[in-house]
């Protein structure tokens, strides 16, 4: 897989992909994240991205011009599947779209900053647009990179046990259950008996129970999407 974020900040970036997981999946070659600085493909003397916007008001937009002359030049060397615009105002991330983009081969995301892109940008470029909650950041980096995490670790490979990420909370609209480790009491707490039953089949029942148990008291909408 192959991941093209487009910034106007690309140092902000810098930190997410240099650490842990997705740094051991970039160094095996089992994706490749790429970033972008759109000032790179700026035409001003200044190499300015943003302008004020058509019919007044506080804020800044991000011009079409070199987003666009960026979007064409990368899909000139490769067919994307994706072209995703991260904004407040897009489709709520959660795990089904990111199983179904850590599917894709080639996928691009456009980091929003100012008061956002030229709409053109959106209604001619971008394929889907991604929201990760109900509020607003400075940008749209911080975002793209959430995203790119959760796809990455989904691929093949990348988590040294691969059905880890199948047990992770939201997988079959359910919560992970509670999950222990060593040692087996402290200060008067203990781990439930049956983790240490050894006893597979009583261990996926409570688990999946606890899984039930959680999901009904925290996030019971979850249960009404199955």
């Amino acid at each position: 897989m192959r991941i093209d974020i487009l910034s106007v900040v690309p140092e902000l970036l810098d930190s997410p992909f240099a650490h842990s997981i997705l740094k051991r999946a970039i160094a095996a070659n089992l994706v490749e994240v790429h970033v972008h600085n759109i000032r790179d493909w700026s035409v001003s003397k200044h190499k300015s991205v943003d302008d004020y916007a058509y019919g007044g008001g506080a804020g800044m937009v991000m011009m079409i011009e070199p987003i666009v002359a960026c979007i064409e030049e990368l899909a000139s060397q490769r067919e994307y599947d994706e072209i995703i615009y991260m904004s407040p105002d897009g489709e709520l991330f959660d795990q089904p779209i990111a199983n179904r983009l850590s599917m894709q081969k080639n996928i691009m995301i456009l980091c929003g900053h100012y008061k956002g892109v030229d709409e053109r940008v959106r209604e001619k470029f971008i394929t889907r647009e991604i929201s990760i909650g109900n509020y607003v950041l400075s940008g749209g980096e911080l975002a793209a990179a959430v995203v790119a995490d959760s796809i990455i670790r989904l691929l093949p490979g990348v988590l040294n046990d691969e059905t880890s990420a199948l047990s992770d909370s939201f997988q079959d609209n359910l919560l992970a259950p509670p999950v222990y480790t060593r040692p087996a009491e402290f200060r008067g707490m203990k781990v439930p008996d049956v983790l240490l039953s050894g006893h597979a089949a009583e261990i996926d029942k409570w688990r999946h129970d606890q899984s039930v148990k959680r999901t009904q008291e925290r996030r019971p909408e979850l249960l009404k999407n199955e």
